[in-house]
Parts: structure tokens; C-alpha cells; sequence
């Protein structure tokens, strides 16, 4: 069972993504909190594999919240579920460590697979979302590109492998399909790519590695 927390200030949203979650068989909610510190508070004391974040909400913000989740021992991924779709949220949520970002009126069977998903350690974005990031990253320039190249130089040259068809949207297994490896043998790979890169997540990841040219505008 993948066990989940929703975050909202607003207690119909709360119930109708609980409803939601509720008739996956392999789903099950375990918390529910109104806003972020309520959340931060509740995953300290119990074990959560994902949580559905808000973003604008009282005391702490859903940006602000999933850093601190980020940074507890063994804390849950996160999604960011919001109605707004500003770039600024897109970015915030990403750096403070989000595994995925959604709009509300993402149909609810794609709110749930996008829990499956973050759960097994990908990454899940919303595709107008995912368009913008690349858009701006396009636009940011040398600057950054000479920085994710640097950063990036500091892989093996497997390492280097497994990050471009990790960018490329691939799952450990399909990874280890592609580069004829153990698949247990890519998640390790993946994990000291993350600590290598100084990334939280996958997402992260896959941006730094377009940002660095290690892959094309097709993928």
C-alpha cells in the first residue's frame, strides 16, 4: 500500500482528493492536515510515502512545507496540487524538492497515477508545466548551462549514461533494459547521481541534465 497525506486549507478539496485516492485498492490515505506546518507535524510522527501538497494556504505554505518535509529522515515525496498554474509556483515547488506539480483540474485518474508514479521514485509533471520549465530554461543561457555542465562533469562516465535515459523520462527498469544493467544496479547509479549532482529528486535531475546538453530538445 502507497500511504498518503492531503494537504489543503480547504476541507471540500481535502474530501474530494481522500474520495479520490480512496478507490485506488492500492491507495490509502493516512493524514490529512489544513496547511503546512499541520503537515509537517503529522509526517514527523508517522510513515508517508506521498503527499498531495497545496500551495497557497495559512501559517506555512505548501512551498515552505515541502522543503521541511524534504528534509525529514525518510520523508515523503511530494506533489504539488494547486489551482494556480504561475510559473513562479512551478519553479518554487521543484526547488524546495517536489517530485511533481498538478493543477486541480488534472482528471482524477491522472491525480492518482501520478501518486504511483512519484511513489516509485519518478518524477510527474503537469505537461503545460513541464513545457514552461523548458521554455525558461532554454531562455536562461550560458550562465547556467556552463554551471550544470560542471556539476555534471563530476559523473562517471556510467553515471553520465544512466542520467541521460533517466532524462529521458525512463524508469530504472526501462534503464536497465536500454543499458543491459541490473536493475537494481541503476537505482544505485541513480541515488549517487542525485547526491553527485546535488539534486533532490529525479525531476531535478532530468533538468540539470537538459540544462548541461546532455540530451536533445526531442529527448
Amino acid at each position: 500500500m502507497i500511504r498518503t497525506m492531503v494537504v489543503d486549507d480547504d476541507a471540500l478539496v481535502r474530501l474530494g482528493l481522500v474520495d479520490l485516492l480512496a478507490q485506488d485498492p492500492e491507495l490509502t490515505v493516512v493524514a490529512e492536515a489544513a496547511d503546512g506546518l499541520q503537515a509537517v507535524e503529522l509526517a514527523a510522527g508517522r510513515r508517508i510515502d506521498v503527499v498531495l501538497m497545496d500551495i497557497r494556504m495559512p501559517r506555512l505554505d505548501g512551498i515552505a512545507a515541502t522543503r521541511r518535509l524534504r528534509e525529514l529522515p525518510d520523508g515523503p515525496r511530494v506533489i504539488a496540487l494547486t489551482t494556480f498554474d504561475l510559473d513562479e509556483y512551478v519553479y518554487q515547488a521543484l526547488a524546495a524538492g517536489a517530485d511533481g506539480f498538478l493543477l486541480k483540474d488534472t482528471p482524477p485518474a491522472e491525480i492518482a497515477r501520478a501518486v504511483h508514479v512519484v511513489a516509485g521514485g519518478q518524477g510527474m509533471l503537469h505537461p503545460a508545466a513541464a513545457r514552461r520549465l523548458i521554455d525558461r530554461y532554454h531562455r536562461v543561457g550560458a550562465p547556467r548551462s556552463v554551471a550544470a555542465r560542471s556539476r555534471a562533469a563530476g559523473l562517471t562516465p556510467r553515471e553520465t549514461d544512466v542520467l541521460r535515459e533517466l532524462a529521458d523520462g525512463l524508469s530504472n527498469a526501462e534503464i536497465a533494459g536500454v543499458l543491459g544493467m541490473r536493475e537494481s544496479t541503476v537505482k544505485a547509479h541513480v541515488s549517487r547521481i542525485l547526491t553527485g549532482l546535488g539534486v533532490a529528486n529525479r525531476v531535478q535531475a532530468a533538468l540539470l541534465a537538459r540544462d548541461a546538453g546532455l540530451m536533445g530538445d526531442g529527448g
